[in-house]
């Protein structure tokens, strides 16, 4: 079968799947990657295996075993090996997130900004602290944590709710659809085989500028759209009750923000170290060795789990016991899902849709292919409704991109397209439209007057920056 069917088979089981029998994203991406398994001729197989052996990934003996391999097998192991390389991430992510927000650090981290910028300043705060939240803590937990703010702070000025509200759409949506580790940016970093700092410094430009462009829109939406400040179950009860406690210690400012500095900056200091050795600017030491090890991605977050554990002397005696359980039980959900979309894509590679996408792309101007990679994410993003399904599919789909013509550009590029392109259009699939209507109070039409408008800016701005800042700064392709 020739492999742009199988990808169609695939992404239509992906999208009725999930549409229409509401079935789990867990099981939709395994079901995909066991469909294009065993849809992969053996032709095919042996293409793939006889570029892994050229490239040194696989043996002789290994490449026959694999050819030979059943689809159920090459699906397990493919599944396996994504776990080992974005399993420990997500488990110790999700542990600095729930620390954060059950011991008042994060509450504190947007209070300070608040209290800092004063009232006339607060959407800028409230957009900073989202994004900077959303790092290590998922968005739609962040709208929880901050919506009573956007709520207060509307009952003290008497207006610019939806600025509130869209200020942290702003700042978190993006940051958590282009910074690792949270989940689709670590699993398309992880496709495209794109060092972990390189992410992060690429993420924390192309989403702050972003998240600027979004927060003048959201000013500009804000004229003409007016929502009142309604009072409900949905707005209130959501809230869990150890985000709004203020009758307990909080951490301070430095405490709250070092389980997030920690691993950012170990990890990037590392990839500049790593990149400067390879270019021959600097030579290793005893020094840069160590910062290797520290910086390590499994390392450098466990590190932030150390002193993130340090705050839960400030979370509720009855919570902190379970604190770390409940966090791995949460990550967990994540971690199959994001490993089934691994598998998913390892499953289309070794199909050969790396090679049929070169070969589809390859009079395409280079810098058009990030529009390309934008425009993908975007539909089976506004099909579907996950943000996150949205980008482990298409990565799958786009992996020869990297590959394309040669890139004139870092490959990090094409995953800041993708992530661009899993923000349009937020709607009536998408959970975090019910997620940010229903606990802001919104109605359906009012929701539909400004969030799909603000994920569509989102996007367009965060691939635009993408594309400027691979033109003006191309930055150097892995060998």
């Amino acid at each position: 079968m020739d492999v742009w069917w199988i990808v169609a088979l695939s992404v239509a089981l992906v999208l009725v799947s999930i549409l229409v029998f509401r079935l789990h994203a867990f099981l939709t991406l395994l079901l995909a990657g066991l469909l294009v398994a065993a849809l992969t001729s053996t032709a095919s197989l042996q293409d793939f295996a006889n570029a892994e052996v050229s490239r040194d990934n696989l043996s002789s003996t290994q490449a026959e075993k694999f050819v030979t391999s059943s689809a159920p097998a090459r699906l397990t192991t493919a599944f396996g090996e994504t776990v080992g390389k974005i399993g420990i991430l997500i488990a110790m992510a999700s542990i600095i997130g729930q620390c954060l927000l059950e011991s008042g650090a994060a509450r504190q981290i947007v209070d300070r900004m608040l209290k800092v910028v004063g009232p006339r300043r607060a959407p800028e705060a409230l957009a900073a602290s989202a994004f900077v939240l959303s790092i290590p803590v998922f968005f739609d937990t962040v709208f929880y944590l901050m919506i009573p703010l956007a709520r207060s702070l509307r009952e003290r000025v008497g207006k610019d709710y939806v600025l509130f509200i869209l200020a942290i759409f702003a700042g978190g949506s993006l940051a958590h659809s282009l910074i690792p580790p949270t989940p689709g940016p670590l699993l398309v970093a992880k496709e495209f085989n794109v060092d972990l700092g390189v992410m992060l410094l690429a993420g924390f430009a192309i989403g702050g500028c972003g998240s600027i462009v979004a927060l003048l829109t959201a000013r500009l939406i804000n004229r003409f759209v007016d929502v009142p400040l309604r009072s409900g179950a949905d707005s209130e009860s959501a809230e869990p009750e150890s985000m709004i406690d203020d009758s307990t210690p909080r951490p301070s400012l430095i405490e709250s923000l070092i389980p997030i500095l920690i691993p950012v900056v170990l990890i990037t200091v590392a990839s500049m170290l790593s990149y400067a050795i390879k270019s021959g600017s600097i030579e290793a030491n005893t020094l840069t060795r160590a910062f290797g090890l520290l910086g390590d991605k499994n390392i450098a977050i466990s590190l932030g789990v150390v002193f993130a554990l340090t705050l839960t002397r400030y979370c509720q005696t009855e919570k902190r016991k379970s604190l770390v359980t409940r966090s791995l039980a949460s990550a967990g959900n994540i971690i199959l899902i994001t490993a089934a979309g691994g598998a998913f894509g390892a499953m289309l590679r070794q199909a050969g849709i790396a090679g049929a996408v070169t070969e589809m792309v390859k009079d395409v101007p280079a810098i058009w292919l990030l529009p390309v990679a934008f425009a993908v994410t975007a539909a089976i993003r506004t099909v579907q409704g996950s943000a996150t399904v949205a980008m482990i599919t298409s990565a799958g789909v786009l992996i020869g991109l990297a590959d394309a013509q040669g890139l004139p550009f870092h490959r990090v590029y094409l995953c800041m397209a993708i992530g661009a392109g899993s923000k349009p259009i937020s709607w009536m699939t998408d959970s975090g439209f019910w997620i940010m209507t229903r606990m802001s109070g919104m109605t359906e039409t009012e929701g539909l007057k400004t969030i799909p408008l603000m994920s569509t800016v989102m996007g367009i701005a965060a691939l635009i920056f993408t594309m400027i800042f691979a033109t003006l700064v191309p930055g150097v392709a892995p060998q």
